[in-house]
């Protein structure tokens, strides 16, 4: 997939507040400070297009993002940040259901997990949604520079066997430092979302 325009549109709550017309979306979800502004912005080529926060738990909307005129990347709030009020996070739930159910745009959802922790009830809760609204998803470890080589494999082992996910469902190492993982990920996007592919695009382009 290649990177060619990439445009914040617009943050939303409710279904009748997303963008028109409805275009192929592949969404990002995962806990407070898992990485996920960085990512998007690494995949993007983009320093602040989509906002980072030293303060866990800020971003409350859903924010999309128009790509390459075709598409939309969607900001799913985080979860999991203890010191969100709980009316805030039963809002964050609803808001994410809301989202993730009977949404025939949604082509893909990235879940994001921290290379350091073991993934969380949530973590694990979100997948079965995943895996109930038939939602295709794939993991993306965020922060892998932060180990070693090996400790990075036995980490990712210890995420997968934790989980429990399908035999086929693939975890992809990222580092926003780095850039590790940055072309797997959108190869895997390309896939996903019609009218991105670029046959002429290089393994080395854009990277």
């Amino acid at each position: 997939m290649k990177i060619k325009s990439a445009r914040f549109v617009k943050s939303a709550v409710k279904p009748a507040a997303y963008p028109k017309p409805p275009l192929a979306q592949a969404a990002f979800a995962g806990r407070s400070n898992v990485g996920k502004s960085s990512l998007i912005n690494t995949l993007l080529n983009r320093k602040n297009l989509a906002r980072i926060s030293r303060t866990p738990g800020r971003t409350r909307l859903i924010n999309f993002f128009l790509i390459n005129d075709s598409c939309y990347f969607v900001d799913l709030p985080g979860y999991g940040y203890a010191k969100v009020p709980l009316n805030v996070k039963k809002n964050w739930d609803q808001m994410i259901v809301r989202y993730l159910k009977n949404n025939p745009n949604l082509r893909m959802l990235v879940s994001l997990l921290d290379a350091r922790r073991i993934p969380t009830d949530l973590d694990r809760q979100l997948m079965e949604w995943l895996l109930c609204y038939r939602v295709p998803f794939f993991f993306v470890v965020t922060k892998s520079d932060k180990l070693s080589r090996s400790a990075l494999i036995k980490q990712m082992k210890i995420i997968r066997q934790t989980l429990s996910p399908p035999e086929e469902t693939r975890f992809i190492p990222f580092s926003a430092k780095t850039r590790q993982g940055r072309m797997e990920i959108l190869s895997a996007l390309d896939k996903a979302l019609p009218g991105n592919h670029d046959p002429e695009q290089s393994p080395g382009e854009n990277g």
